[in-house]
């Protein structure tokens, strides 16, 4: 009896993997506990879509998209968040038009994920105060990044 034939394309591997983006959002969810906080976590892949995401306990729910919208522009422009809050000032209608199409949020609290020095994703940390979110997320790329 022959085996079945799976038509399927093969899907690439892809670095950042399951296992990879919920050990970065553990590291961010102890950060956040050791200073009495929760936090939503959103790990997303080089191209801003999602791989994982946790709500923090006592995160309201509209930490979903402030997490994932961090994680997106951190991803998508490589660099920590709160790196770009004071240049997106000087080009409203620029950052307005990006954050409408895909859904970024300009705060700190994002930190870009790599491997060897390839972006691989990017993380991101709702529904705290600033500064626990961007300590958070940068705890998150640190347990991951190479």
């Amino acid at each position: 009896m022959s085996q079945p034939l799976d038509l399927r394309a093969k899907a690439p591997r892809r670095p950042l993997d399951s296992s990879l983006a919920e050990r970065a959002a553990q590291a961010a969810r102890d950060y956040a506990a050791q200073r009495g906080s929760t936090v939503s976590v959103a790990v997303v892949d080089e191209s801003g879509n999602l791989v994982y995401f946790s709500r923090g306990n006592d995160c309201a729910f509209v930490s979903y998209e402030t997490a994932r919208g961090k994680a997106v522009l951190a991803a998508g422009f490589r660099q920590p968040t709160h790196t770009l809050m004071s240049e997106s000032a000087g080009r409203a209608a620029f950052w307005a038009s990006v954050s409408e199409k895909l859904g970024i949020v300009i705060a700190a609290g994002g930190y870009p994920l790599t491997q060897d020095g390839y972006i691989i994703g990017g993380v991101g940390c709702g529904g705290a105060h600033g500064d626990v979110d961007q300590l958070s997320a940068e705890a998150a790329a640190n347990a991951v990044n190479t």
